[in-house]
């Protein structure tokens, strides 16, 4: 079942010559840049990383 929140009245909105691009920066290598730096090649791999989360290994302490 879909649901639907009604409007909020104070809810900010900003005419398109108002808005801002948002910049997107990545971790490579060891140091942060921003993704609009990158070449065509860079920017392709940047768009087909996949995120993840390792689940925790379920290790026994030792003795």
């Amino acid at each position: 079942m879909m649901t639907s929140t009604p409007p909020n009245p104070e809810t900010l909105e900003l005419a398109e010559h108002e808005r801002q691009r948002c910049e997107v920066w990545t971790r490579v290598m060891g140091y942060h840049r921003p993704v609009a730096s990158f070449n065509t090649g860079k920017q392709g791999e940047f768009l087909e990383r996949r995120h993840f989360e390792e689940r925790r290994a379920g290790l026994q302490p030792t003795r």
